[in-house]
């Protein structure tokens, strides 16, 4: 990441710091730097996480080789940090990430140009310009005190600042809950104080809702960013957060190349809550890590398994892994308590491959990975239980639902996600995973 020195005071405006972003590495920093930046101004914790969550959000989304520049600038009349993306490209934001910004932070403006590139400004006020840190060659020197730390520490600070949004939303729901239970026991004499507090009781359901936002948008942050390309495998993926009711949960997909082929893995931890989630983030990382060193897909239970037991006892996981040999005609399975993975051969029945070991965290055997020849332009289709999982229903039955439903919908991946998602999902009490996959001869 390059870091451009600030330049001399304007009579308006005094920037801050300019940085190129190019690398997932870079990402990390920029958030940390905006961090940095946001509390030497005087934005308040939450705003902090606010405007170091949108730019980690538009950063991985606009991530490409060429390079996205960032500037930071204060502004004094009236008095607010503006952080100002531009790159000079055809790519463009997502819509979904514009929108989630643009909820956390109202002052986000997307500015396309005629021509190739773009320009996405963000506005936090601030309520009263912190005079220790004006000086341009303050911010400069705190800034380059700044070290770069690594990305388990970056995976760290965003789990504190999930921690942090998710116990004050925490709160303020507990102290709603509190006040709608003596309210309901007041008498008809008290109705015009109630009348008074449902104003209150309004503006902590929608700043409830906000922090909800944040936090999904933290949770986001710890899945993959993009699929990989990979001759001949089509990917694609649905990640259904549960309803706005609900807590966040556990659930987690990776697809990453490995020495011995593509390795694709779904799983999800045991309950739904903060915690939850940072368990999740800490294995996925940990999968990607044990991944790259060549390991068959039992070996990354087993290894998966005692970190679980080491760092995060009492919890567990289920986690199934699907090894595509290098030149696709094999899979190998290994499968930790988790729902089976559904394979769809081009002339044939579907089949759930049901082979499965224990579960993660309970320190348990795992056998070996179980090989299933394929043919060329077999789909296979792996879930997380919030797809079939309903209340009053039959789990073999929605099981066989879904195969019979899957066997009928489009061959393309990104048409059988959707298509399932419309059949499926209307509004879920736990997270949903849809992750599919074409494979056919490399290329």
């Amino acid at each position: 990441m390059s870091i451009g020195r600030p330049s001399p005071r304007t009579r308006d405006q005094t920037p801050v710091l300019t940085t190129s972003v190019r690398t997932e590495q870079d990402v990390f920093a920029l958030r940390r730097r905006a961090k940095t930046i946001a509390h030497a101004v005087g934005l308040d914790n939450r705003d902090q996480v606010r405007l170091a969550t949108a730019l980690s959000e538009l950063g991985r989304d606009l991530l490409r080789p060429t390079p996205l520049t960032v500037t930071f600038q204060v502004q004094r009349d009236p008095a607010a940090l503006q952080a100002s993306l531009r790159w000079h490209d055809d790519r463009t934001p997502s819509s979904e990430s514009l929108q989630a910004v643009t909820r956390l932070l109202p002052q986000t403006a997307h500015r396309p140009t005629a021509t190739a590139g773009g320009r996405i400004d963000i506005l936090c006020p601030v309520p009263e310009l912190s005079s220790r840190y004006l000086d341009a060659g303050q911010l400069s020197s705190l800034l380059d005190t700044d070290a770069p730390a690594s990305a388990i520490d970056d995976l760290q600070a965003q789990t504190r600042d999930l921690l942090a949004a998710l116990e004050e939303a925490r709160a303020q729901r507990d102290e709603l809950e509190r006040l709608n239970d003596e309210l309901t026991e007041t008498n008809a004499g008290v109705m015009a104080l109630y009348a008074e507090l449902t104003v209150e009781h309004k503006d902590v359901v929608e700043r409830y809702s906000q922090e909800h936002e944040l936090a999904l948008t933290l949770q986001r942050s710890f899945l993959p960013a993009t699929l990989p390309d990979s001759p001949g495998i089509e990917l694609a993926v649905r990640y259904l957060p549960a309803t706005t009711t609900a807590e966040i949960g556990g659930d987690f997909y990776e697809a990453v190349h490995t020495p011995h082929g593509l390795l694709l893995a779904v799983g999800d931890v045991t309950g739904h809550s903060l915690q939850a989630a940072m368990v999740m983030g800490q294995l996925r990382h940990a999968l990607r890590a044990y991944a790259a060193q060549g390991h068959p897909p039992h070996v990354l239970l087993t290894h998966l398994d005692h970190l679980l037991g080491l760092h995060q006892p009492g919890w567990t996981t289920t986690l199934c892994i699907v090894l595509v040999d290098p030149d696709h005609t094999r899979l190998h399975v290994a499968n930790a308590g988790h729902l089976p993975p559904l394979l769809l051969p081009p002339d044939g029945p579907p089949r759930f491959l049901r082979e499965h070991g224990p579960l993660l965290g309970i320190g348990l055997p795992h056998p070996p990975a179980v090989t299933h020849t394929i043919e060329s332009g077999s789909r296979l289709l792996m879930i997380t239980d919030g797809l079939v999982e309903t209340r009053g229903s039959d789990l073999y039955e929605r099981l066989d639902l879904l195969s019979s439903s899957a066997a009928a919908g489009p061959h393309e991946p990104e048409a059988l996600c959707a298509k399932l998602t419309e059949t499926f999902v209307t509004e879920p009490d736990d997270d949903i995973i849809i992750f599919a996959a074409r494979i056919q001869p490399p290329t």
